[in-house]
């Protein structure tokens, strides 16, 4: 477990051990170097792996976030030449799923229940926290369309959507655009969404017990 007492005063406690991060094609993406850091210094005893998507490659190269903080860095493509597949291991190692940033197309192929990713068929079949900060450009984070995105996404009992920071869009030139919540934001809806489902677990059954008087 990541969580402890030496945490430092404002950083959100962690109870996990492994966390898959999926980093999709925002510019944002280009801050992933120092967030794998922060994680790593934060966190030391936590395993991180790092997954990529080819248009996330246009902002942050994979030899970037290989010299922070992750050991394992992978694009988010089907190998054709490994044994196994990649989204039963993401799915089965991973203790909490962050995608961050997630861009628009990103957050709507998760909502629709799309799988046609490592990542996204990972995401799809675990039981574990996901957490997605959306990253969006000037007006998504008002269209309906990403409403019923974000809507659909928070009725799954194991995914949360954290809400993302006005920003100053490099398109316009205004602060009409959306940025991803600082990742000490999305660690604490991983947090709140693990605990809820360690309340919710049912206590293990007992048949011995049970037939005791």
């Amino acid at each position: 477990m990541s969580t402890g007492a030496t945490l430092a005063p404002g950083v959100p406690p962690l109870g996990i051990s492994r966390l898959l991060v999926v980093v999709t094609g925002s510019a944002s993406a280009s801050n992933m170097p120092f967030w794998l850091t922060w994680l790593g210094q934060v966190y030391p005893d936590l395993e991180t792996r790092v997954v990529v998507t080819r248009s996330a490659q246009r902002f942050v190269t994979l030899q970037a976030l290989m010299d922070h903080r992750s050991t394992d860095v992978r694009t988010d493509t089907w190998p054709a030449d490994e044994p196994g597949a990649l989204h039963v291991e993401w799915a089965e190692w991973a203790e909490a799923v962050l995608v961050y940033p997630a861009t628009f197309h990103f957050l709507a192929r998760c909502a629709l229940g799309l799988a046609d990713s490592p990542a996204l068929l990972a995401i799809q079949c675990c039981t574990v926290p996901v957490v997605l900060a959306p990253a969006l450009p000037p007006g998504g984070w008002q269209s309906p369309v990403c409403a019923g995105h974000v809507a659909a996404l928070a009725g799954r009992p194991n995914t949360a959507v954290v809400p993302p920071v006005p920003a100053m869009s490099r398109t316009t030139g205004r602060k009409d655009a959306w940025a991803p919540a600082v990742l000490p934001e999305a660690v604490r809806e991983i947090e709140r969404l693990r605990e809820r489902q360690v309340g919710e677990s049912p206590e293990p059954h007992d048949p011995a017990g049970a037939a005791r008087p």
